[in-house]
């Protein structure tokens, strides 16, 4: 069993968000969820104002400074406490949050895997910030476009519009992925289709999770709110969490307006029985005809010595 969790977010509350976090992982573990799916940079809250302000406005730079305040680093405690709340639920747990790096004040669109016993798995860093997204993070490079072996197949995913890149996709369904997760913030009629579409291109599972907020979720204090967002009736993100086989039929889901968990069971024998047919990286992939080369070597602005 599967859920994906659409859920509002402490806005711009690290340890509040966390906590958040791992109240309802408990409680989709209880609803006998295996693997447990999070929002696109749900810690500390995706940042939205990039889409309603001025980059050389003063207030986004307040807005600016919060998140990196608030962002994670990895590994910390707040990943440490992630990974418990994984732990005490004997699950798998998928987190997006916007992530710092320690040495530097680039911050990141990642996304977090934990397993059953707590441990940090794995991360993924969106490789391309979309849009107004680029004035706060950074692009992440090959080195973080791996997949996990788990009891339930190979799990792994990317992040909103990496999903529009049709390389990255392949990447993906070439290291054999089974279960694709696709935490995104995009609210728009296109996206339960986008997910139909990669699910019936790769014969892959397609976890969608979107967040659910509204603008009564800001902070009065943060300058410059009243400026851009308004009352209650002002979404940030209505959700679109859904759930979708490998045939492109939709399993459970979208849900929209309201915060809640979406299920549904999984059956990896029902995947790789669908490649039977049409496996993207297998006999209908033609290499004598195309050939996609990925460079998986992190991309460090420095090395010393014999790194």
């Amino acid at each position: 069993m599967v859920a994906a969790v659409q859920s509002c977010p402490v806005f711009l509350d690290r340890a509040a968000t966390i906590d958040k976090v791992c109240g309802l992982v408990d409680e989709a573990s209880r609803l006998g969820a295996g693997l447990i799916a999070f929002p696109e940079s749900f810690v500390p809250a995706y940042p939205d104002w990039v889409w309603r302000s001025k980059p050389w406005d003063d207030g986004p730079g307040e807005w600016y400074a919060r998140l990196l305040e608030q962002s994670v680093v990895v590994p910390s405690p707040a990943t440490d406490a992630l990974g418990e709340a994984a732990r005490g639920a004997a699950a798998y747990v998928a987190v997006g949050v916007t992530e710092r790096d320690p040495t530097v004040a680039t911050l990141y669109n990642t996304l977090l895997y934990f397993g059953p016993d707590g441990r940090l798995l794995g991360k993924h860093r969106k490789l391309m910030p979309t849009g107004g997204e680029r004035l706060v993070w950074g692009m992440g490079d090959g080195s973080t476009l791996a997949v996990l072996d788990t009891p339930f197949g190979r799990l792994g995913g990317l992040t909103c519009w990496e999903n529009y890149m049709p390389l990255a996709r392949a990447a993906m369904y070439a290291q054999g992925i089974d279960v694709y997760l696709a935490p995104t913030w995009d609210n728009s009629d296109v996206w339960v289709p986008t997910l139909r579409h990669i699910a019936k291109e790769g014969r892959v599972f397609v976890i969608g999770i979107t967040a659910c907020i509204r603008a009564t979720a800001i902070p009065a204090g943060i300058p410059g709110r009243s400026d851009l967002y308004g009352d209650e009736d002002d979404w940030l993100s209505q959700g679109n969490s859904a759930i979708v086989g490998p045939d492109g039929a939709v399993l459970a889901g979208p849900l929209v307006g309201e915060e809640g968990i979406v299920m549904a069971e999984l059956d990896v024998a029902e995947a790789r029985l669908a490649r039977r047919q049409m496996d993207p990286i297998g006999h209908y992939a033609r290499p004598d005809v195309f050939r996609l080369s990925v460079d998986t070597a992190s991309k460090p602005a420095v090395t010393f010595g014999d790194e």
